[in-house]
């Protein structure tokens, strides 16, 4: 079973989506394993046919009897979680931007956008969708969808918020800064990235050393290219993000791939 990595093609979109992929069960049917790690993207997933079973850190797919579309959200990906197709299906999952989602439906509050998304017609869409056997046609379809559910928002500040998080101001200093306390600086994090301030700079810092690796493979100076106090705080992060050391993390991943995953 193979996974099928695209950018949009639409200037639009690509400014609100980073990429999607398509998996489909006429691949040869065989069982996928991998490991995928903590990033600020909010991930939208649609899978047809198919029984999910999730448990800590782990999820298992595989065919159902049944005729379904599963949709589901992720937004809060802060560790490492396995991923298991026991058999070959059709999906389709999106990789949103932080605060890209927020110009495609109605809700700013990641708390009840899942629901919306499932309530709209998504779903049916998708199907249609999946149902397509040519590529182009399919990737043609998402993102003529896509730009018919666009809405250009006034998201400014918190996008102001966001990119600093993204810096090394510290979040006291980052509150003084935008005329408001520290507490709603989290309490904007949290309604909009589904993380806390600390916990979305922390995953930012880890990506942004994924990228920085390409140049840098001393893993001193990568430490502090990326804002970590030290090397040893570097790894104390890296670990407890991917339950792996840096040096065993960049011998085993391709970080040059659009998808930073483990195959296991």
């Amino acid at each position: 079973m193979k996974i099928h990595f695209y950018q949009p093609a639409n200037p639009v979109l690509r400014k609100y989506i980073q990429g999607y992929y398509f998996m489909s069960k006429d691949d040869p049917d065989h069982a996928l394993r991998y490991l995928t790690f903590p990033n600020n993207f909010f991930i939208v997933s649609a899978c047809q046919n198919a029984e999910v079973m999730e448990n800590e850190n782990k999820i298992e797919i595989s065919q159902s009897p049944e005729e379904n579309v599963l949709v589901d959200l992720v937004s809060r990906c802060t560790s490492s979680t396995e991923i298991y197709y026991i058999q070959a299906i059709n999906e389709i999952t999106i990789y949103f931007k932080p605060l890209g989602i927020y110009h495609f439906f109605n809700n700013e509050n990641i708390v009840f956008l899942e629901d919306e998304i499932i309530a709209s017609d998504f779903p049916e869409i998708v199907n249609s969708i999946l149902n397509e056997s040519d590529r182009e046609t399919q990737i043609q379809k998402l993102e003529d969808y896509w730009l018919s559910k666009f809405i250009e928002k006034d998201l400014s500040f918190v996008k102001k918020i966001t990119q600093n998080l993204e810096t090394d101001i510290s979040i006291e200093d980052i509150a003084q800064k935008n005329g408001i306390t520290r507490q709603y600086v989290n309490k904007i994090s949290k309604r909009y990235l589904a993380k806390s301030a600390s916990e979305y700079r922390k995953v930012h810092r880890f990506r942004k050393a994924l990228i920085q690796n390409k140049q840098i493979k001393n893993l001193t100076e990568l430490s502090y290219e990326n804002l970590f106090y030290d090397q040893s705080h570097f790894i104390k992060d890296f670990k407890e993000l991917t339950k792996i050391t840096p040096g065993t993390f960049f011998k085993k991943v391709n970080t040059e791939q659009k998808n930073i995953w483990l195959f296991i």
